[in-house]
């Protein structure tokens, strides 16, 4: 099981949805986190034949164009989170929202961001007025004080959700809990780039915006189109209060929200059917015999897969 699997808590949510406590390995490669390539770090090494899930069409197609295959769209785990989580029901409730929360463009444990966190403070407070404001930080910058004082001395409510992990060590596989529970307490969620956490915001009913200093990336990889290609491909993402419309649109084919597969399809892709007591589910070898046993069998319905949860946070 590829270690990038594990990331953000994803394959624990893809577990939980096929009703398992613990994921199992999952015999492919899991998309981790949006991106303007094949939706995988650069550089990934793929072992061949072996699938790689992807969040959306355009994922697959730009890893086809790049002379790789084997890509199969299923959605984001995000889109799965929701379901688990009853967003449709939870947004019908009419909850109270206030206040933004801010998804600054983050580094990682690799490679380090750089810009003016001054500035930046001053264009959220000239934009989002006087409102409570969450400053939700990736570790790397969180764990820097001269980084996170800044913010807290600004006024900014400062938190991590924590971290993604490596090699299989330190994920919070209840990252984006978190951020779920986040992005419900607030009416808008804003960042200085196009990234995950606004197209996660956008599906969960949120308000979300575009706008401040972008800032740069260390190395960063020429094909991941950096800031410019994300604004000349979604330049209607970029403004400072997309209209919701227009980002459900968009974040709903960038993260394949109309994609998402039923548990059976999942543990069929991933290989976890040896998890399950899958006896009914398997074709039976010919049979000249009648067996009224196993035509009633046919018609009878499929067992429901077990809950790893008894109720949602």
């Amino acid at each position: 099981m590829h270690h990038a699997n594990h990331f953000y808590g994803h394959a624990h949510i893809m577990s939980r949805y096929v009703g398992l406590a613990e994921p199992p390995r999952i015999w492919g490669y899991l998309q981790h986190g949006w991106n303007m390539h094949d939706g995988f770090a650069v550089n990934t090494v793929f072992a061949a034949r072996y699938p790689k899930f992807v969040y959306s069409d355009g994922c697959a197609r730009r890893g086809w164009a790049a002379g790789l295959r084997d890509y199969v769209v299923i959605g984001a785990p995000w889109n799965y989170l929701l379901e688990l989580e009853k967003q449709a029901d939870w947004e019908a409730e009419g909850h109270t929202r206030e206040g933004t929360i801010v998804y600054p463009f983050h580094g990682w444990e690799g490679q380090q961001v750089a810009g003016d966190h001054e500035a930046y403070i001053a264009e959220i407070r000239e934009t989002e007025g006087d409102v409570p404001i969450t400053m939700c930080l990736y570790i790397n910058e969180y764990e820097q004080p001269r980084i996170r004082r800044l913010y807290e001395d600004a006024g900014f409510r400062v938190i991590t959700h924590g971290r993604r992990g490596y090699l299989w060590r330190g994920t919070d596989t209840e990252f984006l809990y978190k951020q779920l529970a986040e992005v419900r307490r607030h009416r808008r969620v804003v960042s200085n780039r196009m990234t995950s956490a606004l197209l996660h915001g956008s599906l969960a009913g949120a308000e979300v915006g575009v706008y401040g200093d972008p800032m740069q990336l260390d190395n960063d990889h020429a094909v991941l189109g950096g800031a410019q290609r994300p604004q000349e491909i979604f330049p209607e993402f970029h403004q400072p209060a997309v209209p919701a419309d227009v980002a459900r649109e968009i974040a709903v084919a960038e993260l394949g929200a109309d994609q998402l597969l039923p548990p059976e399809e999942i543990v069929d892709l991933f290989g976890w059917a040896d998890e399950f007591d899958v006896e009914e589910r398997v074709a039976q070898a010919p049979d000249d015999s009648i067996s009224f046993e196993r035509v009633l069998r046919r018609f009878s319905p499929s067992p429901e897969f077990p809950s790893a949860r008894t109720g949602s946070a």
